[in-house]
């Protein structure tokens, strides 16, 4: 067996705070009952050791010292430092840094971490087995709960290979409160009070902007088997700093109108008929989804009562989305189109189209091969050509198109088959499905989680592909939020582009969900909103910021396809600012199940990086890796 042994200096980080368009995202205060968890005392005092451990005063994360566990000259077997401490009031997290110096491969040496509740009687993977080089310090977070008794066991693993000793440094290990990063505004709520769906819950927002002005709507009062009491808009004509907000008229009889629930929400702006319109699945007494609402207004705050775009025939139908040609050079311009699946007939997709504002709709078009699918969300480029990214039933993400104003459409081109993790806790999370924007020029970018990049599908990367044409498709690119071995599981991205932007100047914000701990339970679950950018079209990217949570999943809307913040999220980016607002759940006060409402963290700049996107790496996938089924209900 032949191996070389590489020997690279530990990079350090002590960057606590970070600055984002205004937003000052700083750590969270540590707190007490870990002794010695930065090894300031020169010396491994509170810890219990075995094998060759040490304090090193070079190198540290922050400070002088930091704990090493592991030689410098190899070793054999487990090198660890453990600590037994109670999670004081107020906890909900313990965190620590880590920097591995492994030059061997992960089947014979890595560095892991375990974290037992005493309490309950269980053991979390805090840190799975790695094995890395020269990549500097990284952060760990655990899920704790306050009062309970843990043990945290910190180890190296050297197999005693000659030439090629690993070793990790461990620093700052600390419990951490959930306080929300300073920044967080809460846009809307649930007014509702029916007994049949739960209060309070806002969730599955979209976002769309059409110069300073940005509107977003959401679900608002889920029902657990699908839909909810109506349909909350949220205008901000400055930008997204501040916001209005109200229910749309005449869709369910909760605000005068007559279907039982709705669902689905999806924003679009017609700049020809100067109208704003909201899509939803309207939702009869069966909880069938029978058709797309289309609601309109012209300043985005005062709107009309629907008109039924697609459906109300008889047919199921499912996750509908709504864009108009705002393009004046194209021939199409003031067009706008339906994208939504017939449920009823296997999940074909069909699409529709207005050329009045909204006020009135054609009979719907199959794509060329009747295509089955569902989660479409149709892009327009500035010559008219209309691109449709959808999933492929979960199995793949895959594209048509119309280059005559929707008259016709072609037959599907493949984006990429998808590898997926099913995320941990029973959360609903949108399995497959797209999030999908456009540059300036007309570059379509679709983004969706996927964990080809991480070695046996251990948790979820967000990934993309472009194209210029709607039918040629760039190789699957992985954004860098943090290492393939960090354990961290990303979902439900929402990712927005400066249309004013294109090409190598193409400012990106994506928006996400997250585990810290991909390896997590229903109980155990932290459920974040995280934020990073790109300002050269995705060659780079920011470092990652967290801007919502944590959250337990008990704090979300149930469904009966788990807890829910939505099935998907957006982001809009306006004058170089991305903003989103996302469902955060936080423990009810007021006697209610729930207290689930959408928030924003502000316009946060896109301000790029150097953490290089790569296509490299990732596993071949050439039939559909689904760990459970896609969601497909309202």
């Amino acid at each position: 067996m032949s191996r070389t042994a590489v020997r690279r200096s530990v990079a350090t980080a002590t960057t606590a705070l970070l600055s984002l368009g205004g937003l000052l995202l700083a750590s969270h205060p540590a707190l007490a009952d870990v002794s010695n968890g930065g090894f300031e005392s020169g010396s491994l005092t509170g810890w219990t050791s075995a094998g060759t451990t040490s304090v090193v005063g070079s190198g540290a994360h922050t400070g002088t010292y930091a704990g090493r566990v592991g030689g410098t000259s190899p070793t054999n077997g487990d090198s660890s430092i453990a600590q037994t401490f109670t999670a004081p009031t107020g906890a909900t997290q313990l965190s620590f840094w880590y920097s591995v110096t492994c030059p061997d491969t992960v089947t014979y040496d890595w560095a892991t971490a375990t974290l037992t509740d005493a309490t309950t009687g269980t053991t979390t993977t805090a840190l799975a087995k790695t094995c890395t080089n020269g990549q500097g310090w990284k952060q760990v977070t655990s899920s704790v709960t306050a009062g309970h008794s843990y043990t945290l066991k910190l180890v190296s693993h050297d197999d005693n290979y000659a030439g090629d000793a690993s070793y990790t440094l461990y620093d700052d290990v600390s419990f951490t409160t959930a306080t929300p990063p300073p920044g967080l505004t809460q846009v809307s709520t649930d007014p509702f009070t029916n007994s049949s769906s739960q209060h309070a819950t806002e969730l599955e927002p979209d976002t769309f902007a059409y110069g300073n002005t940005i509107v977003a709507s959401s679900q608002v009062g889920r029902f657990t088997d699908g839909g909810s009491s109506d349909i909350g808009w949220n205008t901000s004509t400055d930008g997204g700093t501040t916001w209005q907000h109200g229910m749309l008229p005449g869709i369910t009889t909760y605000q005068g109108g007559t279907w039982a629930r709705v669902s689905d929400p999806a924003v679009a702006y017609d700049a020809k008929h100067g109208t704003w319109m909201v899509a939803g699945l309207v939702i009869d007494s069966n909880v069938n989804g029978a058709g797309v609402s289309v609601s309109r207004s012209t300043n985005g705050t005062s709107w009309q009562n629907p008109v039924i775009a697609v459906g109300n025939d008889g047919q199921g139908y499912d996750k509908e989305w709504i864009v108009c040609d705002n393009s004046t050079s194209s021939p199409y311009y003031g067009t706008c189109y339906v994208e939504v699946d017939v449920t009823s007939s296997g999940n074909a997709v069909v699409m529709s189209r207005s050329t009045d504002g909204g006020a009135t709709w054609s009979a719907p078009v199959a794509p060329s091969g009747g295509p089955s699918g569902l989660g479409g969300q149709p892009l327009v480029q500035p010559n008219g050509t209309v691109v449709v990214p959808y999933s492929a039933n979960g199995s793949s993400i895959r594209a048509f198109n119309s280059t005559n104003g929707g008259s016709s459409w072609s037959s599907s081109t493949l984006v990429a088959n998808v590898s997926s993790h099913g995320v941990a806790g029973n959360l609903r999370d949108g399995e497959g499905l797209p999030s999908a924007e456009i540059d300036g020029s007309g570059k379509v970018y679709v983004a969706w989680q996927d964990c080809r990049f991480r070695s046996g599908c251990p948790a979820n990367d967000i990934v993309y592909a472009t194209s210029t044409n709607g039918t040629s498709w760039s190789s699957v690119t992985r954004v860098p939020i943090d290492a393939t071995t960090s354990g961290v599981d990303h979902f439900i991205p929402g990712i927005g582009i400066d249309p004013a932007t294109s090409g190598t100047t193409a400012k990106i914000g994506l928006y996400y969900y997250f585990y810290p701990n991909a390896n997590c339970t229903t109980p155990t679950c932290q459920l974040e909103v995280g934020y990073i950018s790109s300002a050269n079209g995705g060659s780079t990217w920011s470092a990652p910021a967290t801007v919502a949570g944590p959250m337990s999943l008990s704090q979300i809307a149930g469904s009966t396809q788990g807890s829910m913040v939505g099935d998907y999220i957006s982001t809009s980016v306006v004058s170089g600012k991305a903003v989103s607002v996302f469902a955060v759940g936080k423990a009810p006060t007021n006697g209610q199940a729930f207290d689930e409402a959408l928030y924003t963290a502000g316009p946060l700049t896109v301000t790029g990086g150097s953490a290089r996107s790569t296509t490299h790496g990732a596993a071949t996938v050439p039939s559909p890796h689904l760990t459970r089924p896609l969601p497909v209900q309202h």
